[in-house]
């Protein structure tokens, strides 16, 4: 259905496209969280947030 939409050209070169983006969108995800507050995130990870608890 999108083929018809967009043209097939087009959905085949998205194709080729994917592995490119997922890996920069993985390299920017890593990025992102080293060079911010890494505990901000890390948080809402269930093993890794027992690790880091706060003695209040």
């Amino acid at each position: 259905m999108i083929g018809k939409l967009v043209g097939h050209k087009y959905v085949a070169i998205t194709k080729s496209w994917i592995p490119t983006m997922a890996v920069w969108g993985t390299a920017g995800g890593v990025a992102l969280v080293h060079f911010t507050d890494w505990r901000l995130f890390l948080d809402y990870v269930p093993y890794i947030n027992n690790k880091f608890a706060k003695d209040d």
